[in-house]
């Protein structure tokens, strides 16, 4: 098979990742690509691919490797992210047996059956919003989707959750917005060290002053006599609030978005609201929250869609490239509200799945139903050519959606 010269991934490439995308499953499924901060590394882009790569045990995903990884790159060190060697030591970044000690000690919170218990707080906080939301869109002015319904309800209740008191929340939404972005190096560096000292004042109180909250337990936790250190507490949390909020704020806005952009679609959630649960998997399908997947790096040389990738190398999974594969699902271009979109990648797959997975559902399908039914009228309130997008190699969604009511 033959590969054209690096690809860059440019501004461009953010805001319509999907028109790369189709190229690239054509014409070289895996690639070499170069980073806006310089990173060269191989990019899997088909379904059939991007899946067992995602599980694959050769691909790596431990922290303990990349700084040097990273410097065998030429990353300078001016354009690394500044918070990495505190808050690395979570599961995401771990491999067996680390990932599963980790994974084990924070499993039984984001179990189906925990998280059905949510659903009447998840439902009083979303119509709360609604309500503020309502009142501000009144006489026709515009209202921002995202800052007024689409973040604070995650993070409202992943806070709730993990017992993080109201004052600094705003806080850190600025903090990883500043980190998951292409900012600029002092930026990132600001927004790294107040989140690094918010964390361990955190981590350092539920230590002290325990309360009936996931974070209290995390840190006192034991398993089979295993707990986890003062920086492994840290990292989770760290994990467990970025996480817990980043993919079903964007969830929302990508999936509002995609329903004003369709309105036949949105018409048949109007006529049958027990559509939406199937929607929302719809919505993770045809334009998800993460576009490539976190980083992995090669153990061993590993063969991916017909191309050796050597070992040492980083490879990014691009997750809404292969949901939108023509080979696994039918006019994936489409957006269709009824289709089986069973197989999406969206949370990623194998071992690494996402752990909440089941809340971001169950806020997606409690937000959308809210929305549905609370404003009829919903309408963009800008043409969808001038919304700007995240510059984030992993998060894909808005900077804001203002929208009329």
């Amino acid at each position: 098979m033959t590969h054209p010269a690096t690809v860059d991934l440019d501004g461009r490439f953010f805001a319509d990742p999907d028109e790369l995308y189709q190229k690239l499953r054509l014409e070289s499924p895996v690639v070499r690509v170069t980073t806006p901060i310089g990173l060269d590394a191989w990019m899997v882009t088909r379904y059939e691919d991007v899946r067992p790569a995602l599980n694959d045990p050769r691909l790596s995903k431990s922290a303990a490797r990349f700084a040097e990884i990273l410097q065998q790159r030429s990353i300078p060190p001016d354009q690394r992210i500044p918070l990495a060697d505190s808050v690395a030591g979570h599961m995401l970044n771990a491999d067996p047996p680390d990932h599963t000690r980790l994974r084990k000690l924070v499993n039984r919170a984001f179990t189906v059956r925990a998280v059905a218990r949510m659903r009447p707080r998840i439902e009083e906080i979303a119509n709360r919003l609604a309500d503020t939301m309502a009142a501000k869109g009144a006489g026709g002015a515009s209202v921002d989707l995202i800052d007024e319904f689409a973040f604070p309800l995650p993070m409202t209740v992943i806070c709730e959750l993990l017992g993080v008191p109201d004052g600094e929340r705003e806080d850190f939404r600025a903090w990883s917005n500043t980190l998951l972005a292409f900012a600029p190096q002092q930026e990132r560096i600001a927004a790294a060290a107040a989140m690094r000292d918010f964390l361990t004042r955190l981590v350092t109180d539920k230590g002290a002053n325990p309360g009936d909250d996931m974070l209290s337990a995390i840190v006192q936790a034991s398993e089979d006599g295993d707990s986890l250190s003062p920086g492994e507490a840290i990292s989770m949390a760290f994990l467990l609030l970025v996480a817990g909020h980043e993919t079903t704020v964007n969830l929302i806005g990508n999936g509002v978005l995609a329903l004003l952009r369709h309105p036949d679609q949105l018409a048949a959630l109007r006529a049958d609201p027990s559509l939406i649960p199937n929607a929302v998997e719809e919505f993770l399908r045809f334009d998800g929250p993460v576009n490539l997947a976190t980083l992995r790096y090669t153990t061993e040389p590993v063969e991916l869609g017909g191309t050796m990738i050597p070992a040492g190398e980083v490879v990014l999974v691009s997750l809404v490239s292969a949901n939108r594969d023509p080979e696994r699902y039918h006019e994936p271009t489409e957006l269709d509200v009824t289709r089986d979109a069973s197989g999406h990648v969206a949370f990623g797959h194998g071992i690494h799945h996402c752990l909440g997975a089941p809340l971001a559902r169950l806020e997606g399908e409690i937000a959308f139903r809210a929305l549905i039914e609370r404003f009829p009228d919903l309408a963009l309130a800008e043409e969808p050519q001038r919304l700007v997008w995240r510059q984030s190699m992993l998060i894909h969604g808005l900077t804001r959606l203002p929208v009329h009511l």
